[in-house]
């Protein structure tokens, strides 16, 4: 979700108005003060005031969303039920993001009233997914995280609106499950956690007092200021559209336009740094997201949260970036599309999550080479990876050199994003499609660097034991040996 100056202190305004509030509802509806059903209420209605508030009547897409989904859950049959639900809900979504995009403002990618739908989307379709499991499997045919998360019983009417449009999450998210959030209503939320810690034992210290969240979102907070600071020191310095001007292109050597795509991106970044941060620091005031104990005693709130920037900002991998970036959408999609699709479940999680983000070709885009730099990393590293952990010093120098890979393949896989539109998406492709290319390639002198080591081994081995076979047939032909029946 990108943000205009407008739209940014509208935004600002209201998580900050928030974050008060989420302070306001720990101390004052705590759980053991009042009833879950005055939890439901109050946190669904101060969601739907921000919500108008920001979008004014578009926000009743929201509640159209919600309805006809939950329309589809009581009555349409268990069996199904969560395929029409899924298609019911990624359709409204999708409707209305051709109608804002085509109808009134291509290109004006802006805090919209989609995004918040984004995570409706989100929540819904776990939500059915969970209940087909929860109603209709047995224990036996789910993994443990599904028997975690299924749902024994249909919500409230109540519930469900709370769990969708709740003050906390309704502007930014971050997704949660069902029962996490029940949980933290009913105040449950601490019990399975802080019975043990890091060690498996009791800790009766922890038993007593309910872990505070202040620390954390203070941390949070200052990470929040510092990424908002960047981000709007650098973010007009360092245009990605540069990328793709001809002056630019055309007087600047080709590496020093790979370290200004890099740069570019690592300017863009902190914008969703702060976004998310600051919805996770919200969520963790109110007392959402407890996540247990550290092993030095200290509480973990990283429930739900939905970024590690150091291991972003250091990632060497594909995979490892994308495990900790926007890890609550990754969740999601592992749930109800990764872990369900028979056929290719890479290339219909990468789909599913165009058609999720938008209608903007530049999505597709970037999630079609995605899908071609996945294949390629993980070819990479299973062929070439083994070859350098023989010690630690290469070790080193192995992740050095994927760490600038990994760095340029995701500013390279995420341009498109940025622009959008098909044209400027092309025209960079046909600037720097050369990195593509030397992905590919790299891919197959990969695989055929390891067959060639594989072979060479191979080779040795057959050398050695051979020399081997004949040193002992002369050994056996020397004075003095018996072919090793003993010696004379």
């Amino acid at each position: 979700m990108l943000l205009s100056s407008q739209n940014l202190v509208n935004f600002v305004a209201c998580q900050l108005f928030a974050l008060l509030m989420a302070v306001w509802f720990r101390l004052y509806l705590h759980p053991s003060k009042t009833s879950p059903f005055i939890r439901h209420v109050v946190a669904t209605l101060l969601g739907f005031y921000l919500a108008l508030f920001c979008f004014g009547w578009y926000s009743l897409h929201f509640l159209m969303q919600s309805g006809l989904s939950y329309s589809v859950m009581v009555f349409a049959g268990l069996e199904h039920m969560h395929k029409y639900c899924f298609i019911v809900t990624l359709g409204y979504l999708i409707l209305c993001q051709i109608t804002r995009v085509y109808v009134f403002d291509y290109g004006m990618y802006s805090a919209d009233f989609t995004g918040p739908m984004m995570v409706i989307t989100q929540k819904i379709t776990s939500l059915a997914f969970e209940i087909h499991d929860g109603l209709t499997k047995r224990e036996g045919q789910l993994t443990p995280s599904q028997k975690y998360l299924a749902i024994s019983r249909m919500p409230s009417l109540l519930e469900y609106l709370s769990y969708n449009c709740n003050f906390m999450g309704i502007l930014a998210g971050p997704t949660c499950s069902y029962n996490d959030y029940m949980a933290f209503i009913e105040g449950t939320g601490y019990q399975p956690r802080h019975q043990e810690n890091a060690n498996g034992k009791e800790n009766g210290k922890y038993k007593q007092s309910e872990p505070s969240p202040k620390n954390d979102v203070i941390s949070k907070l200052c990470t929040c200021a510092i990424s908002l600071f960047i981000y709007l020191s650098l973010c007009k310095l360092l245009p990605v559209e540069r990328s793709i001007n001809d002056d630019f292109v055309n007087n600047t050597p080709f590496h020093l336009q790979v370290i200004y795509l890099y740069l570019a991106m690592l300017a863009l970044r902190p914008k969703y740094y702060f976004v998310w941060t600051l919805a996770d620091a919200i969520n963790n005031a109110a007392g959402f997201g407890f996540n247990g104990y550290n092993k030095d005693g200290s509480p973990r709130w990283d429930l739900i949260s939905n970024l590690r920037i150091l291991d972003i900002e250091f990632a060497t991998s594909f995979k490892l970036f994308l495990d900790n970036w926007n890890i609550q959408t990754a969740l999601w999609l592992k749930r109800v599309c990764y872990e369900r699709c028979p056929i290719n479940p890479t290339a219909a999680t990468f789909l599913l999550s165009a058609m999720w983000h938008g209608v903007y070709p530049g999505y597709y885009l970037t999630f079609l080479t995605g899908i071609v730099m996945t294949m390629a990393a993980r070819a990479v590293r299973h062929n070439i990876r083994p070859y350098f952990l023989v010690s630690d010093s290469h070790k080193r120098i192995y992740d050095v050199i994927t760490w600038a890979c990994t760095q340029v393949a995701i500013s390279y896989t995420v341009v498109p994003f940025v622009l959008l539109a098909v044209g400027p998406s092309f025209k960079f492709y046909r600037y720097v499609c050369l990195i593509e290319l030397c992905v590919e390639l790299l891919t197959l002198k990969s695989i055929k660097l390891s067959v060639t080591l594989k072979d060479c081994c191979h080779e040795i081995k057959d050398n050695s034991s051979k020399d081997d076979s004949n040193q002992s047939s002369d050994m056996g032909k020397r004075p003095g040996c018996n072919n090793g029946h003993g010696v004379d």
